[in-house]
């Protein structure tokens, strides 16, 4: 845990457990580690409804929780069968646990993936074709908007993991699905015939996630220094650029496609060649966001998204997160009226893309009630709305 600090007095996390031995060994070896430090785990298991026998499975490993001490919580997915199922499950799952991170305000989530799951993820990755940032695998530590999440385990082999819930007493339920050749992960699991993930291929192929890892580092390292030197942010969600000294290079390209990826709200970056092709012609959009020639980077006004219920967890626009409501309000962008609100220093593309609160005033019919951003109606508190801006891709880095 130490690298993946500090945590500070009485650390509050939670613990994704699937009932599998990796996740249950987690959740054992982090609560004691969390009660040496007079803090708890709050383990979750999330039950994906995709097998009739789930919500019995999930409610057996809380009881199994239970005993040991721990209060744990259980989320309801109803998720569909079909195709790129796990990577749905996966993402899904995510975003439960981070919606309750988020709730419960624990500022860590912790994770049970193992040196064998980073070798599997390494191939994955290989085979797909990635470039040297997905080839470092996944990474030990990682921002999202709700919370840091962490993999203490990453480094270890998955057969010590199951000695020690072996130790503990506890017996793991073994999901079918971790054995279906369908999918690829499967398959490749399979082809290394290292479940303990203690032989020579596992190993190799975690040193080799391990260096590609030690070279994003040093990459990241040298976009934040450039965007230190040539870039300025905003909390209204908007960037100043000072473009010639960005400059053209390779690591101009990787700073001006984190900051596209970061405020036009995506998940992924664009792709090099089209950012580079942006820097050459010196303004444009691309990905949501939208280049100016005097260095403004905002979100792109025709692209922005539909108005949500200005509810605690919702996200507007993949950018934007309440944390305090208004019941019956809905946040979506202040738009047209942003001429007339907008400070003088603000440019109105950045304005127009603020959030704001509407509240219905007739059947299929709103009227502006607060800007936030803009402590728009002067001197009132009556809207309550808190947001923060938060991309769903997470931070930069």
């Amino acid at each position: 845990m130490a690298p993946l600090g500090p945590f500070g007095p009485a650390p509050h996390l939670l613990a994704g457990v699937s009932g599998g031995p990796h996740s249950l060994a987690l959740a054992l070896l982090l609560g004691r580690w969390a009660a040496a430090r007079g803090g708890r785990v709050t383990p979750v298991i999330v039950d994906h409804g995709l097998r009739p026998e789930s919500a019995a499975e999930a409610a057996g490993v809380a009881g199994m929780l239970a005993a040991r001490g721990f209060a744990p919580r259980i989320l309801a997915l109803r998720l569909e069968g079909g195709a790129g199922l796990q990577a749905r499950a996966r993402a899904g799952r995510l975003g439960a646990l981070l919606g309750l991170a988020a709730a419960l305000g624990a500022p860590w989530l912790a994770l049970g993936q193992h040196r064998g799951d980073q070798a599997e993820t390494l191939l994955l990755r290989g085979l797909a074709g990635s470039g040297q940032a997905g080839l470092a695998g996944m990474a030990a530590a990682r921002a999202a908007p709700a919370a840091l999440l962490i993999r203490p385990l990453l480094g270890l082999a998955p057969a010590r993991l199951e000695a020690s819930l072996a130790a503990a007493g506890l017996t793991p339920v073994r999901d079918p699905s971790n054995a279906d050749r369908r999918f690829a992960r499967v398959r490749l699991r399979q082809a290394l015939a290292d479940p303990g993930g203690t032989g020579p291929g596992v190993a190799a192929l975690a040193r080799a996630a391990a260096h590609f890892a030690a070279r994003r580092a040093v990459g990241e390292a040298a976009v934040a220094a450039r965007l230190a030197d040539s870039a300025a942010l905003h909390p209204e969600g908007f960037a100043r650029l000072d473009l010639a000294a960005l400059g053209r290079d390779a690591v101009a390209v990787a700073a001006l496609g984190a900051l596209i990826r970061l405020l036009g709200g995506g998940f992924y970056p664009p792709s090099a060649d089209s950012v580079a092709a942006l820097l050459a012609r010196g303004e444009g959009t691309l990905a949501g966001a939208a280049l100016g020639a005097d260095g403004l980077l905002a979100r792109e006004v025709a692209a922005l998204g539909a108005a949500v219920p200005a509810e605690p967890g919702q996200v507007w626009d993949g950018r934007w997160r309440v944390v305090v409501g208004v019941p019956g309000g809905l946040v979506g962008a202040l738009g047209a009226q942003a001429r007339r609100l907008r400070p003088a220093w603000m440019p109105a593309r950045v304005a127009a893309g603020l959030p704001a609160l509407h509240s219905a005033t007739a059947p299929g019919k709103t009227a502006l009630a607060a800007v936030p951003a803009l402590g728009y109606p002067e001197g009132s508190s009556a809207s309550g709305l808190r947001l923060v801006f938060a991309p769903s891709g997470g931070a930069l880095f």
